[in-house]
């Protein structure tokens, strides 16, 4: 897979023409002394992509696709196939643009994400999770001439994510370490990028959920790898399957991908809450589980970045997920004294 389009002048290229309709995120530190002391002394900056536009960083990859679709075919519109959150952004970024949106989601997709996407002025089309959501996408392709927003595979969905690590890592210099959390692959790829290419030494972490490893279990065998199952509460992390420019970016630039499960994912979910006053989704949460547990003995007296990549949910399953995380929040926590 040829990558070498991807480098610093490209991403910073790429983040320039996105930036005045994306905004630039707050870099801010983590002003909590229990997980300092947690990590030995370590300083925690917050990448709160969380306050970007849909509110996840999934509106950088669908804006930066979105741009380049050419003037005989931005008049059939945008479709795009998803579970909420890039639904959500794929409708954003065509309304922006002046685009018609038809999207098609998971029937079982949270009514709240659902409403979100409508919200941006898009049709909403349900199809049964998996094949058929995509294949009803590939319909209004083929039938309606509309353009086809990817989740999270390719090189401007890439690109336009990598904004966020350039914007962090601008913001914030000299980290030791950035922590992202991993679905398909799109925000690592372009973050991972972004950060080796204005500091090598800078470590890139990334975290799944162990019941959606396809990245982990890829970069294993060497090549994409489609998972028989998928079975974790962070839908957003949940996609089957690494697909192959997402893997190829990600074997140049990332250090390591560790797996954390639900309960830990929760147990981030109300550390954030706790401890930095945020309420977020679990594919933010994952990413504070891999900091406090498996990422721990690499990151002690470290300064971190550790990206906010979301905070789509809604109030009913928040509160069960956060009264799910507590306990094991404060479980971690005394283990680790």
């Amino acid at each position: 897979m040829d990558i070498s389009n991807i480098n610093l002048k490209t991403i910073r290229d790429r983040s320039k023409h996105l930036s005045q309709l994306v905004r630039h995120t707050p870099s801010t530190i983590l002003s909590s002394k229990l997980i300092s002391k947690h990590l030995d002394n370590s300083e925690i900056f917050l990448k709160l992509e969380c306050m970007q536009f849909t509110g996840t960083f999934k509106a950088r990859g669908a804006l930066s696709v979105a741009l380049e679709i050419n003037k005989d075919k931005k008049k059939f519109g945008i479709t795009a196939a998803s579970a909420g959150n890039h639904a959500i952004a794929a409708a954003w970024a065509a309304q922006q643009l002046g685009l018609s949106a038809k999207v098609v989601m998971q029937s079982n997709a949270n009514p709240f994400r659902i409403r979100a996407a409508k919200a941006e002025g898009a049709k909403i089309i349900l199809k049964e999770p998996g094949a058929p959501t995509f294949k009803e996408a590939e319909r209004l392709v083929t039938e309606e001439q509309r353009t086809f927003i990817h989740p999270f595979e390719g090189i401007y969905t890439s690109l336009g994510a990598s904004g966020v690590g350039l914007e962090l890592m601008d913001d914030i210099p000299d980290l030791d370490a950035v922590i992202v959390s991993v679905g398909g692959g799109g925000l690592i790829s372009g973050i991972a990028a972004a950060v080796k290419e204005l500091n090598n030494n800078c470590k890139v972490y990334g975290v799944e959920p162990e019941g959606a490893n396809s990245m982990s279990q890829s970069l294993i065998k060497g090549q994409p790898v489609t998972l028989e199952k998928v079975d974790t509460i962070a839908d957003s992390l949940s996609p089957p399957m690494a697909l192959p420019m997402g893997l190829a970016i990600c074997q140049k630039y990332v250090d390591e991908i560790v797996t954390v499960n639900d309960d830990m994912i929760c147990a981030g979910m109300a550390l954030f809450q706790e401890e930095a006053k945020l309420a977020v989704e679990p594919a933010a949460g994952a990413a504070l589980a891999g900091m406090m547990l498996p990422l721990k003995p690499k990151l002690r007296n470290k300064r971190i970045g550790l990206i906010v990549c979301g905070a789509n949910i809604d109030t009913n399953t928040y509160v069960s997920l956060i009264t799910r995380g507590r306990e094991n929040a404060h479980k971690l926590l005394q283990e680790n004294k």
